[in-house]
């Protein structure tokens, strides 16, 4: 006779999933509460109750907060499929004619976020008023595989990651000072009277992208007497009348009493790129926003080049 015992098989719950991922990324059980709504200690008993069905430590608490075990490394990449899948249901079950819903993140610079983007989405707004748009300010790299952001736009095209990334736009920079600045300071007619003049640019070493030390290829040696790693800051200190700077067209053009300097000697070209990962690239939700996203650029192509 044969004898069959029977191990139970615990299953667990998807929603506990969730909290593991968004602790994997935030690392600590307050900004978890804060994202999902919920109290910190409801993110403590979800990690637990995975944790008991896995049988398995997920996360160590440090000083530094929540970082993963082994074995909460090997369940992530697992974790973030069944993310993506569940988010691929809810986008091609739900019927083509159902009111796109959810939230989406975008990784913006901060001039081309604050200056541009918050300027256009009223219209967006009224195709998709369910979805909730958050912007990530932020010049430096997102990182969208630990889904800090849906979406990224950089100044470079990323070279790793599973990532689809197309050129949204060019775009062009300036030389701008304002008509009072320029009353009180000796007059600029070339390239050479600039080292006479007074600087605003970024701190050097906090500088998000190498291609915004485009001073220096200007100027040698600029005489630099105010520094951030705000172009915001820049922007409102040039405005201010504090010195001579290097300006987004899209932005300073829209200022009469702004300057442009040597226009045709000084003119500087960039790309913004849109990057999404692979797996929620086709999500009917991160399609709308990339698709409103090149539109708008198109539309207002002479804008951002300057030629306005």
């Amino acid at each position: 006779m044969c004898i069959f015992t029977h191990q139970e098989i615990k299953i667990f719950d998807w929603n506990d999933v969730r909290f593991f991922l968004e602790l994997s990324r935030k690392g600590r059980l307050t900004e978890v509460a804060r994202a999902l709504k919920v109290d910190h200690t409801t993110v403590s008993r979800r990690v637990l109750s995975l944790e008991e069905k896995l049988d398995s430590k997920l996360f160590e608490s440090t000083a530094r907060g929540y970082v993963l075990t082994q074995a909460g490394e090997r369940l992530l990449p697992q974790a973030e499929a069944m993310e993506s899948a569940s988010a691929a249901i809810q986008d091609t079950v739900g019927g083509e004619n159902k009111t796109l819903t959810g939230t989406v993140r975008l990784g913006v610079p901060e001039g081309f976020g604050s200056q541009f983007l918050a300027k256009e989405l009223t219209e967006f707004q009224e195709l998709h008023p369910e979805i909730e748009l958050e912007f990530v300010a932020n010049d430096r790299f997102v990182s969208l595989s630990k889904r800090e952001a849906d979406l990224s736009i950089t100044l470079a095209r990323p070279q790793s990651g599973r990532l689809i990334s197309k050129k949204l736009t060019d775009y062009r920079l300036r030389l701008y000072a304002t008509k009072d600045y320029l009353k009180r300071h000796d007059p600029i007619t070339s390239v050479d009277d600039l080292r006479n003049h007074n600087f605003i640019s970024y701190i050097d070493e906090l500088v998000p992208d190498p291609q915004l030390l485009y001073l220096s290829d200007i100027i040698g040696n600029p005489q630099v007497g105010l520094k951030s790693s705000s172009i915001v800051f820049q922007f409102q200190a040039t405005l201010a009348g504090a010195g001579v700077s290097i300006l987004h067209c899209f932005v300073a053009e829209e200022y009469p009493e702004l300057v442009c300097l040597l226009p045709d000697e000084i003119q500087i070209e960039r790309t913004f790129w849109l990057n999404t990962p692979e797996d929620i690239h086709d999500l009917a939700r991160i399609k709308a926003v990339s698709q409103f996203l090149s539109e708008v650029v198109r539309r207002r192509h002479k804008k951002l080049m300057g030629e306005t």
